[in-house]
């Protein structure tokens, strides 16, 4: 049996409503024929960086997943956003908690990484969904960022998980759309993609 930790984060400043905290909840209640062999642990994120630092290495110690499904919420995306790569960069913007970083994450690293990822077949998987989606070469410089680099060295470490995806998800629809005006995704639209994300995952954690 597979496992697969989906995670997503809380509100942060100009954020009141993080959308992947909901879509993280009915992501691990998700009952389908297709994901039976697979254990899905959830966990929402405060959106700080202690959070991240104290709760993800635990979360993997515990569960011991073999892929990392993390979503974050971009307010001016208009699509998924698939990423590809965390920067070793951090922004001056406060967290949740009040704290902000420096200038990078780790002095000494390298000024990026890649994430262990099928992105093609991810891509896919979410446009047979009809859900649109795009990659993605760089994931900020705030806490979601701040994930796919720890999610990345996490992946590098024996008996770390092999995979590591991040999306991120734009603001949703809340209302229902009018007549003529731009389209916008819904929970419904997140949760179907999300689940084709799962299903992708589960395939490419058994190879």
């Amino acid at each position: 049996m597979a496992t697969i930790l989906v995670t997503g984060f809380g509100p942060f400043p100009g954020a009141p409503f993080n959308p992947t905290g909901p879509l993280v909840q009915a992501l691990a209640r998700l009952k389908r024929p297709g994901l039976a062999d697979v254990k899905i642990i959830g966990h929402v994120f405060a959106t700080s960086y202690a959070a991240v630092d104290h709760e993800l290495p635990a979360l993997i110690a515990r569960h011991k997943p073999d892929a990392l499904l993390m979503f974050g919420l971009a307010p001016r995306a208009k699509t998924l956003r698939i990423e590809t790569r965390a920067r070793n960069a951090l922004a001056l913007l406060p967290d949740a908690g009040g704290a902000s970083g420096g200038s990078k994450i780790a002095i000494a690293g390298p000024a990026a990484r890649d994430l262990p990822a099928p992105t093609v077949h991810l891509v896919n998987a979410v446009r047979a969904a009809r859900v649109p989606v795009i990659l993605s070469y760089d994931a900020g410089r705030y806490l979601c960022n701040y994930l796919c680099w720890r999610a990345a060295d996490a992946a590098i470490k024996p008996r770390g998980p092999r995979l590591a995806v991040f999306v991120h998800v734009p603001p949703l629809r809340r209302k229902p759309r009018p007549r003529r005006a731009k389209a916008r995704l819904s929970a419904k639209d997140l949760v179907r993609a999300g689940t084709c994300l799962l299903l992708t995952l589960m395939v490419a954690a058994r190879r």
